[in-house]
């Protein structure tokens, strides 16, 4: 976007949110203006916990939904719902007056039922890696936390593009990244784990496939001829191992990611990258591959 776009934009945001004390935009593009910054927040996605948390607002998150489990302080949280959808009487109970919401979260009647009554909402949407560090930012804005927002997503950013220095040059290792075994689910180009491949110099198998994470095929994935699979757990790699003509196999770079880092869209993205990075430079040593 050109500098006179973004002061345009800031300007049309100041007119609308008039005297607001804070004010952001959300991963959806919406503009949200708050009186003063907020006290009371729920939030109805675990990835948006750990970002409020990371943003320095952990003490101003007064609920969250089920699998919100970082950092620890997270865990003692009241639920209000989980992956199907929220209780609308539980999160009006926690008097919040800042709702954090996903894109996708399947629950769009509820959410604008909140707004109706006067909540704010403030959706979320990271798409990529970087989008992580702004939303942090912007929810830092919401909850009156700038500086520690801010030093957050610095470090993050700097962390990402150390990974990309260090990696993004090396020999190109061909990915399949396995999400589930039965169905197969990967991911394409428009999931922010094809990014994270790509920082680690990695190319995407599936990279082409319109939806962000699409079903595929066991014969779609041997012609693709992956030399690297990736998957959270030894138990699904395992179901490759009688296809001993595909590279990945035949060389051994079978890779399993411990933990749940990447699966997150939030601050420790960085930490499952990093791990993801490790693991394909494993990879080419099996594959005897050597730096561009």
């Amino acid at each position: 976007m050109r500098l006179a776009s973004r002061f345009g934009w800031a300007l049309l945001l100041a007119s609308a949110c008039g005297q607001a004390a804070v004010q952001a935009v959300d991963g959806a593009g919406n503009a949200i203006a708050l009186d003063r910054p907020a006290a009371r927040i729920v939030s109805l996605v675990p990835h948006a916990t750990e970002l409020l948390f990371a943003a320095g607002a952990g003490g101003k998150v007064v609920a969250a939904v089920d699998y919100s489990d970082h950092p620890e302080a997270a865990k003692k949280l009241p639920r209000v719902g989980g992956f199907t959808g929220f209780s609308l009487e539980a999160v009006l109970r926690q008097r919040p007056d800042l709702v954090v919401a996903w894109q996708d979260g399947g629950t769009p009647r509820e959410l604008e039922r909140l707004r109706r009554m006067g909540v704010p909402v403030f959706i979320s949407h990271p798409l990529q890696p970087d989008d992580v560090a702004r939303e942090m930012v912007e929810l830092g804005k919401l909850a009156g936390t700038d500086a520690a927002a801010a030093r957050a997503a610095a470090g993050y950013r700097r962390k990402l593009a150390t990974l990309r220095q260090r990696y993004g040059g090396r020999a190109p290792v061909r990915v399949f990244y396995q999400l589930s075994q039965t169905p197969i689910f990967t991911v394409s180009g428009k999931s922010y784990i094809d990014a994270l491949i790509r920082v680690c110099g990695g190319v995407n198998v599936f990279a082409d496939l319109p939806l962000p994470a699409p079903q595929v095929s066991t014969a779609a994935v041997v012609a693709a001829q992956p030399q690297a699979i990736v998957a959270g757990d030894d138990a699904t790699l395992a179901m490759w191992k009688r296809w001993q003509a595909l590279p990945a196999v035949a060389s051994g770079a079978l890779l399993a990611l411990s933990g749940d880092a990447i699966a997150i869209p939030g601050p420790r993205l960085v930490d499952g990258a990093e791990q993801l990075c490790a693991r394909l430079d494993t990879a080419r040593q099996r594959l005897g591959l050597t730096a561009r």
